[in-house]
């Protein structure tokens, strides 16, 4: 099993900050990767960046640069920068966000984000393949741009760089079409918040659903399947878990709308449709309090690791058994406590 250092806080965090002594500790330990965030504040691309500059072996990922806030031709540019710079080691980690973000931070309709994903990787390895000029004409880019608005002055263009034609792609997903698109486009899935032993019903068959269309980039053994885990060492679990139960509310209220929400709909699909429902009326109605209330204590512990340094070994098994079965490659630890990273490597690396 790999293992990954996942700093989700920096994007939700009022003052950005980064623990660079937890950060060498993981490298120190034998770490795969570092991951930045980004939601509605600081963006993902400075913090990795910053990763990258005081590491040297750690891989530098992002969890995810958002695809509404750049151009495809954005994103390409910065792993063409940051993969050269950090000497191969950059991960672009892509996702569509939401439409609450996408149209009200970014000002981009949500509307096909799945198609809106596949034009935006398809002209991203264009440019880092180098093979021809970038010419797209898709339903969301054309590129040279054309229309009314168009000054017809645009032109074909190549990279005056020489990038890295196999730069790897991630793609954040937890729905059923986002995992078929990740398998049959992608290097790798991001997941989030997964209970190991519900992945073959939840994101196996969808992830070899794509893996089986024609042309797909990876099979099965090529692909990597990441997910997000909280790894918290602490004797009261019910403590820990009433301290992560408004951020599990804030993602299955508050991220997306009543009708268009992802990890409500996942956590619909892990059994808990009526719990959703209530979480969901509660936190758009202003009561955030009552909605976290109402999350489910169960499911924070089917698809977290909490507790005493011997509980988390005894649950960790969860997590080996669906590596075996091919359903799990790599765990990304939300923790900055330095002896859950120790403990972590300790049964793993």
């Amino acid at each position: 099993m790999k293992l990954g250092l996942g700093l989700i806080q920096t994007a939700f965090s009022a003052r950005p900050s980064i623990n660079l002594d937890v950060v060498r500790q993981a490298e120190t330990l034998g770490f795969h990767s570092v991951w930045a965030a980004e939601a509605y504040g600081c963006d993902a691309v400075t913090s990795a960046t910053w990763l990258a500059a005081h590491t040297s072996t750690l891989k530098v990922g992002t969890a995810i640069m958002q695809i509404p806030a750049r151009t495809p031709a954005s994103a390409a540019m910065t792993a063409i920068g940051l993969d050269a710079l950090s000497g191969g080691r950059f991960l672009m980690g892509l996702g569509s966000s939401g439409p609450q973000v996408s149209e009200g931070w970014h000002g981009v309709a949500y509307d096909t984000p799945l198609e809106r994903t596949r034009e935006y990787v398809e002209i991203i390895r264009k440019i880092l393949e180098r093979k021809d000029v970038l010419q797209h004409d898709g339903y969301h880019y054309h590129l040279p741009l054309q229309g009314p608005r168009a000054t017809g002055a645009g032109k074909p263009l190549k990279s005056v760089a020489y990038p890295n034609a196999e730069q790897p792609i991630y793609l954040a997903s937890i729905s059923p079409g986002g995992l078929r698109l990740a398998a049959e486009i992608a290097d790798g899935v991001l997941l989030s918040f997964v209970d190991p032993d519900d992945t073959a019903t939840i994101v196996d068959r969808f992830l070899q659903e794509g893996f089986a269309k024609t042309g797909a980039r990876c099979n099965r053994p090529e692909f990597t399947v990441s997910s997000f885990v909280n790894v918290i060492v602490h004797d009261d679990v019910a403590a820990v878990q009433a301290m992560l139960q408004p951020t599990l509310a804030r993602q299955l209220g508050g991220m997306g709308s009543k009708g268009k929400n992802f990890y409500a709909e996942f956590a619909k699909r892990m059994g808990y449709e009526e719990q959703v429902e209530r979480i969901q009326t509660l936190y758009l109605a202003g009561e955030k309090d009552k909605a976290a209330q109402a999350v489910p204590l169960d499911l924070i512990d089917r698809t977290n690791l909490i507790g005493s340094p011997a509980r988390i070994r005894e649950r960790l098994s969860r997590w080996k058994a669906a590596e075996r079965r091919g359903s799990l490659d790599m765990m990304l630890l939300t923790t900055e406590q330095p002896e859950a990273l120790t403990l972590m490597a300790e049964e793993l690396l």
